[in-house]
């Protein structure tokens, strides 16, 4: 099995989790923020959403540079399309990660902002911190936001208080 592909496995597998948690948002609490220095809901539930597609950022190109984004968040109006920008992305990652190589995993890959760089990595590493662990902690904070609305959580590696 390749890394890609165990890679997949275990993005399909919180995937899972992060549906149902993302099934939950309510979207009338977009601009929720549970802290002065959070992040709205809205905003971060949709970025949860499209973390699940950075597979194409971080498989097939070498490099993110922030200064040359001209990356504009999806709008969206309601939670059917949190749900199909998750899905969407999740398929596209599917996609790519099937048919990746340990060869292209094994390459380097820049994230920086122009000439500075906060980090270069194997790409199978930039999966595995970037892609995969950011979007637990990001799934976590979306739980810490439903459980303040009083919004009964699933369970992610077992049941919850509310299961």
């Amino acid at each position: 099995m390749t890394i890609a592909k165990i890679m997949l496995a275990e993005l399909l597998a919180e995937a899972v989790t992060t549906r149902k948690m993302l099934a939950l948002f309510p979207f009338e609490k977009s601009n929720y923020k549970p802290h002065e220095k959070s992040m709205p809901m809205g905003n971060l539930a949709r970025h949860l959403a499209e973390i699940y597609g950075w597979a194409k950022e971080t498989v097939q190109q070498d490099e993110l540079n922030f200064a040359k984004l001209d990356f504009v968040p999806e709008a969206l109006t309601s939670n059917a399309e949190l749900l199909a920008l998750f899905d969407k992305c999740l398929a596209a990652s599917k996609a790519i990660l099937e048919n990746t190589t340990d060869e292209e995993m094994a390459k380097p890959w820049t994230m920086r902002n122009g000439a500075e760089i906060y980090f270069t990595m194997p790409k199978a590493q930039v999966m595995r911190t970037w892609v995969l662990n950011h979007s637990v902690h990001h799934r976590a904070q979306l739980g810490v936001y439903l459980r303040m609305l009083d919004i009964p959580i699933p369970g992610s590696y077992g049941p919850s208080a509310d299961e």
